[in-house]
């Protein structure tokens, strides 16, 4: 018996699925990787075990061997006044590009000799190597192509010349090699911290609502308030309970979001008389996501809008999560980013500043039993997916399998974003108190830190069922190299990571597969100039 299904890469063979919040994998202590963080550094690493396996070739040994020796001889055998192996360069360069790469070389032996001038107390010779180099960076920034080539030209004559003089007095194998040395180091910490910054902000970015978002919800909210109470109802409510109709769970508070996933349901739907999807939200977007619908309704299908501030079960001496997230330890270790002394610092514990983390809508997949008591079974669908084709056919899928026995590699990581739920077999498992028990040992997050999916792949262990993968495509929000062809072939794809299609980090050539379910000729959307 099963309660959620994962992903499965053909009939027989399971590969790892990314969803929002954690991994977990064999022997890791890492549980709050997000995706593409997973990915990155998975291709990181294949490339140093090329890189590595390359570079030990005894062929490449003595070819990077011989190449040292011959640059070394060009080195010891050019004439004073053309500054060993660039004069070669020089000549042999064809284009603009060859010489400006000439130059940079230039710069970075000029820096060496500068602070090796400096170091012999050379100070004539550092001051002039120091004032060149001033005159190259000026140079760099003229506009003018012509007079730029001409002037870089003139620029690797004197700087050549300096050079020369420079290896005369200073040349000694080991202080240049330490000088390079160390060089190299400080440009890996900068690269590695600028990397660390661009991560900080992508984070941030992706957590920020885009304004125009922002100004629909305000508007709808506005415009449910003056709607008289009589016509806040959403009709055929007596198929909320319906167990022969296809139900389901859609837990948001982005409007648009949201209506992207109902609309692209329906749109490929066989028979939308047959669907009725349940969407809870908070209480701060209840009205936009009910007037959202109201005016847009979504066709023949069924839509009921619920807050779960209105759910009297749920509160802190029933849900262990609940009490943990209005808690004063969790309020200020999630906002403890704020004093971070250092980006890294700042990267490291964004991630854990995801509004999503301290949000009761995050944890309500774990109460839906509770939520909808009358129902048998359930597809549960995250607000950043979208659907393909008639999903009709997964609500007579078998979930009376298992896939594993124990934590190991081989161990299905399921994601969420798409699951279908048998809610008999759920209570029958005791899934929601399992999740208690779980949360509450996690009191003080020394087994996972925030998120869902550590709890969920615990407490779900042993009860999952594998999907074929041409149901649920992982990676639009992170993963730029997916095949064009296999996003289509997919029935719901999925833009989990930091890229959401709604905002400006978005990935452009997945992004029209999420706006083909917006009508931007909307009076609403239009006035707030979406994707302007």
């Amino acid at each position: 018996m099963t309660d959620a299904c994962c992903l499965k890469g053909n009939e027989d063979k399971m590969v790892p699925g990314f969803g929002h919040g954690t991994w977990i994998g064999k022997g890791s202590n890492a549980l709050n990787d997000t995706p593409e963080m997973l990915h990155e550094r998975s291709v990181r690493q294949e490339k140093r075990l090329e890189r590595a396996n390359e570079l030990m070739n005894d062929d490449t040994i003595q070819k990077f061997e011989k190449a040292a020796m011959a640059r070394s001889r060009s080195v010891d055998s050019a004439p004073l006044g053309n500054y060993t192996i660039w004069k070669n360069e020089y000549r042999r360069g064809k284009n603009f590009e060859d010489m400006l790469r000439l130059m940079q070389d230039q710069i970075i032996m000029a820096r060496v000799y500068s602070g090796l001038a400096k170091m012999t107390n050379n100070l004539a010779l550092h001051e002039e190597i120091e004032t060149q180099l001033m005159k190259l960076a000026w140079e760099g920034e003229s506009t003018d192509i012509d007079q730029q080539q001409s002037r870089v030209l003139d620029s690797i004559r004197d700087m050549g010349q300096i050079l020369a003089r420079a290896h005369e007095q200073l040349y000694e194998c080991k202080l240049v090699t330490n000088k390079l040395r160390a060089m190299l180091q400080t440009a890996e910490e900068e690269l590695e911290n600028t990397q660390t910054y661009i991560t900080f902000l992508t984070q941030l970015a992706s957590k920020a609502l885009p304004d125009a978002i922002h100004c629909l919800t305000m508007r709808l909210t506005l415009e449910y308030h003056l709607l008289p109470l009589p016509m806040r109802n959403f009709p055929r409510r007596e198929n909320l309970e319906n167990p022969k109709l296809y139900h389901y769970a859609l837990f948001s508070d982005n409007v648009l979001a949201a209506s992207v996933v109902v609309n692209s349901t329906v749109m490929n739907a066989k028979d939308p008389s047959r669907h009725v999807f349940h969407l809870v939200t908070d209480k701060l977007n209840f009205g936009a996501m009910s007037m959202w619908f109201l005016l847009n309704p979504p066709g023949d299908a069924t839509i009921h809008v619920q807050r779960f501030e209105d759910f009297t079960w749920l509160n802190s001496s029933y849900s262990p999560v609940l009490r943990q997230l209005e808690s004063a330890a969790m309020k200020k270790f999630y906002f403890k980013t704020a004093r971070s002394e250092s980006v890294e610092s700042g990267s490291e514990n964004l991630k854990y500043r995801y509004p999503k983390y301290m949000s009761m809508l995050n944890h309500l997949r774990f109460y839906i039993p509770r939520i909808f008591p009358k129902l048998e079974k359930i597809l549960f669908l995250d607000d950043d997916v979208v659907v393909q084709k008639d999903l009709t056919p997964l609500w007579s899928i078998d979930l009376k399998g298992k896939v594993n026995d124990n934590f190991d590699s081989k161990f299905c990581g399921w994601a969420y974003g798409m699951n279908i739920f048998d809610l008999k077999e759920w209570k029958k498992n005791n899934i929601t108190e399992t999740y208690h028990f779980w949360q509450n040992l996690n009191e003080n997050r020394t087994l996972w830190k925030l998120g869902t999916l550590p709890p969920g792949l615990i407490t779900f262990y042993n009860l999952t069922q594998p999907l074929q993968s041409k149901w649920h495509l992982l990676g639009l929000g992170y993963d730029k190299g997916i095949d064009a062809k296999k996003i289509e072939r997919s029935a719901v794809i999925h833009y989990n990571g930091h890229m959401k299609p709604w905002t400006e980090m978005g990935i452009s050539k997945y992004q029209p597969y999420w706006t083909k379910y917006i009508n931007f000729d909307h009076p609403y959307i239009f006035t707030c100039r979406l994707f302007e």
